[in-house]
């Protein structure tokens, strides 16, 4: 098995190669009757889009998306829907040695274990490349969920964080870091720009919020929301790490701090006096905000000469040439959102065949 396909009923099939003609997805599943151009996809690829500053890869991707399928007179039809993004701006000669040795971190090694071949040219298939195609169908997704808001930001950026008294929501798109914080914006540009230039680079902490989710979305045991939200974060490129909610912190609290106490809310439903589960209890929305953070490690390809082996088995070193992001983690904040409203789609779907509302 593949494993290319994403979603259980609002499902995503992405294909192509970092140095590929081109790349897509195929969505299946999307509703008949939801109003879809291009237009309605393209500021989201815009936000993900590489060389847009000095603190991305430079390698220039108009990434201009193209629906081949699935939409008639400005509406989609309920049949796949197929998008196309051409890849403009290879430079396949830059990786001529990655082709003899493999880069530590990256996924070369574990490609040719598996597959007995692999494509050296920007990591082919395992490249973020890819994720092009999340953030295109993760647009499409938003259209299903339309009293859904997911909004990412970048909290953290090698281990220097966010004030959260200073968070302000207008400043994540007002500076290159998605950061809700303008004096910690300020301190990642020296941070980045320090990285870059010793050809090495940074991880960094993603934080994501659904609001507008109503209980009852997901399902106990083997579908449980948060597992499908952390699956899905997991499969993004160079993320090692998914917290629900509190996450790791809720096993430094005693019961009694960690439980969300209740209080007889509006319309007979509950008022949560705090939110530590992150939105999700047994595996089920509670109609809370949905809460996530995600770790993202260092990009692996860097100009820092590292300790290798060759395709051979003999050792050596190599320097990655190339085009990267000396924090790959920036341009990952549209990609969380994408996956965040991908799950949340399909959980709609699953819900309304299930329960019929």
């Amino acid at each position: 098995m593949s494993h290319n396909s994403f979603g259980h009923v609002f499902r995503v099939t992405t294909w192509g190669e970092s140095h590929g003609p081109a790349i897509g997805a195929v969505v299946d599943g999307c509703p008949p009757g939801i109003a879809l151009s291009e237009a309605d996809i393209q500021p989201w690829l815009d936000r993900r889009r590489p060389g847009t500053s000095r603190f991305t890869t430079q390698r220039q991707e108009p990434d201009r998306v193209r629906i081949l399928s699935g939409v008639y007179e400005g509406a989609t039809t309920g049949t796949p829907i197929s998008l196309m993004i051409d890849n403009v701006d290879q430079r396949s000669k830059d990786y001529a040695e990655v082709a003899l040795a493999y880069r530590p971190g990256h996924a070369d090694y574990a490609y040719d274990a598996k597959y007995g071949l692999r494509d050296p040219r920007g990591g082919g298939r395992s490249s973020a490349r890819e994720t092009a195609c999340r953030v295109a169908a993760g647009a499409v997704a938003r259209l299903v969920i339309p009293q859904v808001r997911v909004r990412g930001w970048v909290e953290a950026i090698g281990g220097d964080a966010i004030d959260p008294a200073a968070f302000d929501d207008a400043q994540i798109d007002a500076n290159p870091f998605f950061c809700p914080d303008a004096a910690a914006a300020a301190r990642w540009e020296t941070l980045v720009d320090a990285a870059r230039k010793a050809g090495s680079s940074l991880g960094a902490v993603i934080a994501c919020e659904a609001t507008g989710v109503p209980a009852g979305w997901g399902a106990p045991l083997y579908a449980k929301l948060d597992a499908e939200l952390a699956g899905a974060c997991m499969g993004i490129n160079a993320v090692k790490g998914v917290e629900i909610g509190d996450g790791f912190a809720a096993a430094t609290l005693s019961g009694e701090r960690n439980a969300d106490a209740m209080r007889p809310g509006e319309d007979g439903g509950a008022a949560f006096l705090s939110n530590h589960a992150g939105g999700i209890a047994g595996g089920i929305a509670t109609g809370q905000p949905i809460r996530l953070r995600v770790a993202f490690k260092p990009t692996s390809s860097i100009l820092t000469p590292v300790e290798t082996i060759t395709t051979t088995g003999e050792a050596t070193t190599l320097t990655t040439k190339g085009r990267h992001d000396p924090c790959v983690g920036i341009r990952g904040v549209p990609v969380v959102e994408a996956m965040v409203a991908l799950v949340l789609s399909d959980q709609m779907m699953l819900h309304r065949a299930q329960t019929s509302r």
